[in-house]
């Protein structure tokens, strides 16, 4: 308890006021009821409630019914009560057309239904605490026409669930307003209060608040209940599954700053001096007019004060709201700017609204100040320098912990990432959760911040474009106002590789039609939708402030391995697009989709810098692998290699976001037997693939890099040609096997690896020496490894909070007798976790790994698994992890837990 609280509560028992009552007094409390939940989930045939009637789709075809949709559609909507209509409103505060928002009809829709009734008796449903995604710890589907394939991960997501938890309202919240705010639940959500239908929103990846105040019981315990309904065939990957971010209560005055209330941007920017404006909208709840009167002042982030706005007022009648603006110059300002080369400062506006001679509201609202500049020559310039955007793609989903938002494994992924040299993220393709924008915040990243995957023009026959006519402006304008202030977001991208790409001038309309609430939320910052079909002649386009390309920057099927695939073709398109938008800045949003499985290496070993992955050419369809040389790719791919070369040559290209940075759950091109992906520069158990290196040596070129391939274990290749690769930052090599040159070699233009295609093995040691400039610059060793003996543990960190939140990840390994690693061990696995924590999942980074996350036994892959441990809550005190395999010396690991 930090000293404030502590006077707080010391106060609270020295005047013998009851907490409740004193917190009440608090103008504004935002309260995590993440604990103490119960959770239900039809086996089958679920409760007959429903936001709408939608298409009957043949889960295994992955298709609507053929033929059969009006009269399947009919049989399914007289067994369904349909609630749209009701949940609709919830929308209305952004939809700015007063005649295009929605009325309330009459009734009280689901009153009857057992579960959302006070008296239902829970106690045999599952506790639960949120965030939680109730699919993530399986089983897996194993069949080949499973209802959930490989697409969407395998994992049980679909289906219908409840959550049901208590409120204990004290007395003294009687008069204020409150709020339930959701940041994310998958899908479908409509709520109920003490058997009132609250309300509701169908798209599981924005945040959204409901006004609980009618239906509260002041001084009484309510009942809060939640209905989600997660569909199959509804996304390209896996969405998770149930309240899988945080939720809240938000109690106010009834004058208080509105829901994402304000609005911070700043100009005039130099190291002397810049402007900062803020706008304040304050709602006015009261049955009353009310005079207000409010005052902002701006903090740095160690809590200096700098400055104060202007004092603004304004009359609001009963039931509206006013919207104020002020600006305030502001000295020396501290740059917010994207690390290494730049340092992320930011500063906190604390909003106070008086009314009646009180203080009723007090709002704070974290930003930055950054000048961003896109140039079509220079690329991103932020803040008088220029950046090159080294992004990555990164998916919603936290590995073997699924959807489930955790802030540590989310920082984590991010630490990771900036030790590859990425500086960017782009979020694919849906809003995050709120904290991991203030982790890119405070670590430096530039973020394209994403919203949609599919808008009229379905993907999967259960997506999006089911409710876009009725929710794609709500979910626009709310996807904007809270994410407005972050100032690692850079852009708004309102779209992915959509379908309207491809029907011309209607296709451009809807995408005129949402740039323009996007514009209107938000005209500081450049909006686009990403493109792997429209050309520079076509009308989409013609809309984007900056033109972001999927794949066709580098070409498409255009390379000599790829010809003879189906499919698009495109050459590299970036002059093309260049030449006719001169004006624009142009960045590929997905460059590569190069696949591999980390550490397994299969022959012949192609000779093209960049080829597609076939059977027996990259990829073994038993084992579902493909090679980690990191030369194979989706048929629509290039290597990392192809993409470099097309990107120096264009050097007015701005950057690229790789797709991806992480394996992620669903999507296993090619092999969608598998579980999760195989894009990843990283894999899903957060272990460096390979291509981690050739990433960094490109990204990182001041740090000296030499990592070879593939390891150097291969009994039964003796006097086999096995190809050697060198992925360096430095410009020539030579390598050794057994102290025997095998030749020096130099980085020609356009060459971002070393090639020795004609080594033949022999056990031993593989050495190689690389130059910069002619000087020694790093050096590698591969050593042949004998049977597995040993097990070796090693964490990202060793003392965790015990807040029952906090996470440890351990790397397990195995060496032989002489302590080198074994990098073909699968070794079957036991892990222990006692004391002040407990195990949480495993994962060793195989797509093709059918196992329960959640199982305490798991095989190494390629040597290797990470196994997580959760700290539990306010116990304090060691956790003693153990590992241990037949025939092996286990490992054991001693955790503080603080």
């Amino acid at each position: 308890m930090n000293n404030g609280n502590r006077i707080f509560f010391l106060f609270c028992f020295a005047s013998l006021l009851p907490v409740a009552a004193v917190l009440a007094q608090q103008p504004r409390q935002h309260i995590s009821i993440n604990e103490h939940w119960k959770f239900f989930r039809y086996a089958s045939s679920p409760d007959a409630l429903a936001y709408d009637v939608r298409p009957v789709v043949d889960d295994r075809k992955d298709d609507v019914v053929a033929d059969s949709r009006p009269t399947a559609a009919v049989a399914v909507a007289s067994r369904q009560q349909v609630l749209k209509h009701w949940i609709l409103p919830s929308g209305n505060d952004f939809i700015t057309d007063p005649m295009k928002t929605h009325q309330r009809p009459a009734g009280n829709p689901g009153a009857d239904f057992s579960f959302v009734q006070q008296r239902y008796d829970d106690s045999k449903w599952e506790s639960v605490d949120l965030p939680h995604d109730w699919a993530i710890k399986g089983p897996f589907y194993r069949e080949a026409d499973a209802i959930v394939g490989g697409g969407m991960g395998r994992l049980p997501v679909q289906g219908v669930a409840w959550y049901r938890r208590q409120l204990d309202i004290p007395a003294a919240d009687k008069g204020r307003q409150i709020y339930l705010d959701i940041d994310g639940a998958m899908s479908y959500t409509m709520v109920w209060l003490n058997g009132h239908l609250v309300g509701g929103w169908p798209y599981g990846y924005n945040s959204f608040r409901l006004d609980l105040t009618p239906y509260i019981r002041v001084g009484s315990t309510n009942q809060l209940a939640i209905r989600l309904d997660n569909p199959a065939n509804s996304a390209r990957w896996y969405p998770g599954a149930g309240i899988y971010r945080n939720v809240w209560l938000t109690k106010v005055n009834p004058v208080h700053v509105a829901q994402w209330g304000s609005s911070v941007t700043t100009r005039d920017i130099s190291t002397a001096a810049a402007t900062v404006d803020m706008a304040i909208s304050v709602d006015n709840k009261a049955v009353t007019d009310k005079a207000i009167r409010v005052v902002s002042s701006l903090y740095t982030s160690d809590n200096i004060k700098v400055a104060t706005l202007p004092v603004k007022e304004a009359f609001i009648k009963a039931g509206g709201t006013a919207k104020l603006t002020a600006a305030v110059k502001l000295d020396h300002p501290r740059l917010w700017g994207p690390a290494p080369g730049q340092r992320p400062h930011l500063y906190e506006a604390v909003t106070q609204v008086f009314a009646d001679g009180k203080l009723v509201d007090e709002y704070k609202t974290t930003f930055g100040i950054r000048q961003v500049t896109f140039d079509p020559v220079k690329g991103l310039v932020v803040n008088g320098m220029q950046v090159r955007m080294q992004g990555v793609n990164q998916h919603h989903d936290l590995g073997a912990l699924g959807a489930a938002f955790n802030v540590r494994a989310a920082e984590r992924q991010l630490e990771i990432l900036q030790a590859l040299g990425c500086n960017a993220i782009r979020l694919a393709h849906n809003p995050p959760a709120p904290e991991l924008l203030e982790l890119t915040d405070k670590m430096g990243f530039l973020v394209i911040d994403e919203i949609f995957d599919s808008w009229e023009t379905k993907k999967t026959p259960l997506d999006f474009h089911l409710i876009f006519p009725d929710w794609h402006e709500p979910d626009t304008r709310a996807f904007i106002r809270r994410d407005k202030n972050h100032p690692s977001v850079i852009a708004w991208s309102f779209g992915n590789e959509v379908g309207e790409q491809y029907t011309e001038e209607k296709g451009a309309a809807v995408a005129a039609a949402l740039y323009k609430i996007v514009k209107e939320e938000d005209s500081t910052r450049p909006a686009t939708a990403s493109m792997n079909y429209a050309k520079p002649d076509m009308p989409f386009p013609t809309v984007m402030d900056i033109l972001s390309l999927n794949y066709q920057g580098e070409g498409i099927r255009d390379a000599p391995a790829y010809q003879g695939l189906k499919g698009i073709r495109t050459t590299p398109l970036y002059p093309a697009f260049q030449q006719k938008f001169p004006t624009r800045l142009i960045f590929s949003s997905e460059t590569a989709s190069a696949l591999s499985t980390r550490e397994t290496y299969l022959f012949p070993v192609t000779a093209e810098s960049s080829a597609p992955v076939n059977e027996g050419a990259g990829g073994n369809g038993k084992l579902a692998q493909v090679s980690a040389y990191e030369l194979y790719t989706a048929a629509f791919g290039a290597s990392p290699d192809k993409v470099f070369a097309s990107q120096d040559k264009h050097p007015y290209v701005a950057g690229e976001f790789v797709w991806s940075g992480f394996d992620y759950l669903g999507e296993p091109t090619p092999y969608y037997s598998a579980r999760s992906s195989y894009s990843g520069i990283i894999d899903l158990a957060g272990l460096p693939k390979d291509r981690f290196y050739l990433y960094q040596s490109r990204w990182r070129p001041e740090l000296p890099i030499a990592h070879l391939l593939p390891h150097w274990t291969w009994p039964g290749r003796e006097g086999q040609v096995t190809p050697v690769h060198l992925f360096t930052s430095g410009d020539e090599a030579e390598l050794f096997v057994n102290g025997v040159s095998m030749g020096r070699k130099k980085k020609a233009a356009f060459e971002y690896r070393l090639r020795w295609d004609s080594v033949v093995y022999q056990p031993g040691e593989l050495r190689v020496q690389a130059y910069k400039n002619g000087k020694p610059w790093a050096a590698d060793t591969l050593r042949t490894a004998g049977v597995p003996a040993t097990l070796q543990l090693q964490a990202d960190r060793k003392r965790i909070y015990a807040d029952g939140k906090d996470l440890s990840f351990i790397t397990v390994s195995v060496t032989d007798e002489r302590g080198i690693p074994v990098p073909q061990a699968d070794n079957l696995l036991h892990i222990v976790v006692s004391g002040a924590g407990t195990f949480e999942a495993a994962d060793n980074g195989d797509p093709a790994d059918l196992t329960s996350f959640a199982a305490d036994q798991r095989k190494l892959f390629s040597g290797k698994l990470v196994l997580i441990v959760r700290s539990r809550k306010l116990i304090k005190g060691s956790v003693t992890v153990t590992v241990t395999g037949e025939g092996l010396t286990s490992g054991k690991m001693i955790l503080e837990s603080k």
